[in-house]
């Protein structure tokens, strides 16, 4: 058996370095336990000409499809929207894009102002400060002003909008709609010694460059020179508690397949969406027959996944192609309730280029744009390059119904039950995903771009992982509370996607990572009375 430290962190992603950065000034003995490895980023699929081939192999987004060492399969074939996740230390921030926007305050008091779902017990004010230090930390790259949030610092100037910003930037303009250069993780000048952005146009695959805000190349160098270990290769199955009810740390399975407890004082879960429930309803016992922390039978309820419809047109002229940052600006003209358009809540777009030449001869074929036979060069050499649109990421609203369990049959390489994911897309979501697909028609429309093509819901676009924990000062009504403890194990916490209350219709990781850092902030404020 290992020693015992003061602080087991589960997971080494977005949550799991922040929480761990912020907790190292205690001195206390936190380790890390991570299931993946590190990555070499020597070994991205931008250091070779077969970039595109390995998005559908070693880096594909769905574990299902990768199969590596360090992924555990996912039964998602109750769910129109496939799951996404990346296991390895920085976790989901290796193959995200950087698109980096905040929750809006709105979105912390849904129930309060349109009478649904719930309040979160914590609201923006509360975690403005730690969106400030987490933006230094990440080093996000912004452009002040944007009328859609309160003030907010800008660490560095924005990424470039391209031909891809401007054309759409006007037609938005035209139309008198939001718009704005989008917040992202990607330094565009050396900061904290990484080198800034060359464009490579190849984000979702690993940074070579270290210009993306991993947490690999951001929060985990220097929390390690704090001397917080992380060991990686380390699979966790299962937290074990004692009868007092307090956790006493994980059995975890090594690169070996040997099954090891750590005992520990303190456990946090940072596993995201599917992983921190899965652990959770695994380490069920006498004491806790419905999992742990789950006296409110809530622990892999209320998934919320942010559902996604993909708008994109082709121009005759040329524009950015697939070199630079994939998302280069936002709108959230449509992100706040009106209950005119037949829906509550709302979405946001993201403003995206082009693809690279391979996935722009598959998608062109698979529209019917590019045909088999004679005109089939001249039809690619017309669409490649000069392609466009968007994304709207629509609220998803939580519904006990979708929902997290351990499938019967499926196991991991370890022997540990994989997640099953039950699904449903809401009618409020097939509203938002119709409305916000004729919207973007508009926009394409008044930019000039002909042969649009749709897609809702993206099939495989299940990045957002949350809600399957939520946080609440209600024990019946949520699983931690308002500063991340669980409310049935009071030395258990969890700092990932799962405490989310709400989605908002915006990515999370920004999110994530300021809630991680509020627990953090949180446990040392309160660390004499922690248990209490």
């Amino acid at each position: 058996m290992n020693e015992t430290v003061d602080v087991l962190i589960i997971g080494a992603g977005a949550s799991g370095a922040a929480v761990a950065w912020s907790l190292a000034e205690t001195k206390m003995r936190i380790l890390c336990l991570e299931q993946g490895n590190w990555q070499k980023p020597s070994g991205y699929p931008s250091a070779g000409r077969d970039w595109e081939a390995r998005l559908s192999e070693d880096f594909a987004i769905s574990p299902n499809r990768r199969r590596l060492a360090a992924d555990y399969p996912i039964n998602d074939d109750d769910s129109p929207i496939k799951i996404a996740n990346f296991n390895g230390v920085g976790g989901g921030t290796i193959l995200y894009a950087g698109h980096y926007p905040r929750l809006h305050p709105s979105d912390f008091k849904v129930r309060s102002l349109d009478g649904i779902a719930e309040d979160w017990p914590i609201d923006y004010d509360t975690l403005e400060p730690f969106y400030a230090l987490n933006d230094r930390m990440m080093g996000i790259s912004s452009l002040l002003g944007d009328p859609a949030y309160p003030p907010k610092e800008a660490v560095m100037p924005p990424i470039p909008m391209g031909r891809t910003g401007q054309t759409l930037g006007k037609a938005m303009n035209r139309l008198g709609w939001h718009w704005w250069p989008s917040d992202a993780a990607i330094v565009t000048r050396e900061y904290e010694g990484r080198a800034p952005c060359i464009n490579l146009g190849q984000c979702g695959s690993g940074c070579a460059q270290g210009a993306k805000g991993s947490t690999d190349v951001t929060y985990w160098p220097e929390a390690i020179r704090a001397r917080i270990e992380l060991r990686s290769r380390c699979r966790v199955s299962r937290i074990e508690t004692n009868e007092a009810g307090m956790a006493t740390g994980a059995y975890y399975f090594d690169a070996d397949g040997k099954e090891i407890f750590q005992p520990a004082e303190i456990v946090i879960m940072a596993c995201n969406g599917i992983g921190t429930p899965r652990i959770l309803l695994n380490s069920a016992s006498d004491r806790f027959p419905n999992g742990l922390a789950n006296s409110s039978g809530l622990v892999g309820k209320n998934l919320m996944l942010h559902p996604y419809a993909q708008i994109r047109g082709h121009f005759d002229q040329p524009m950015d192609g697939h070199r630079g940052s994939p998302i280069c600006t936002w709108s959230h003209e449509f992100y706040e309730t009106d209950r005119s358009r037949g829906f509550v809540r709302g979405y946001c777009y993201q403003f995206s280029r082009g693809t690279g030449p391979v996935r722009a001869a598959i998608n062109g074929m698979a529209d019917g744009l590019i045909p088999w036979g004679e005109g089939h060069h001249a039809a690619f050499r017309r669409l490649f390059g000069h392609s466009a649109g968007m994304v709207s990421v629509c609220e998803d609203l939580p519904e006990e119904t979708n929902r997290v369990t351990l499938d019967p049959d499926l196991k991991d390489a370890d022997g540990i039950p994989a997640p099953k994911i039950t699904y449903r897309l809401s009618d409020n979501s097939r509203k938002m995903l119709d409305h916000s697909v004729a919207r973007g028609i508009e926009i394409l429309k008044a930019a000039g771009a002909h042969d649009i093509t749709t897609k809702a819901p993206l099939p495989y676009a299940g990045w957002h992982l949350m809600g399957t924990a939520r946080m609440g000062a209600d024990p019946e009504r949520s699983v931690v509370n308002e500063w991340g403890r669980s409310h049935d194990v009071k030395n258990l916490f969890i700092v990932d996607g799962s405490v989310f209350v709400t989605s908002g219709g915006v990515n999370p990781t920004s999110t994530i990572q300021a809630v991680a850092l509020y627990i953090a902030d949180q446990i040392k404020s309160r660390l004499y009375e922690l248990f209490d």
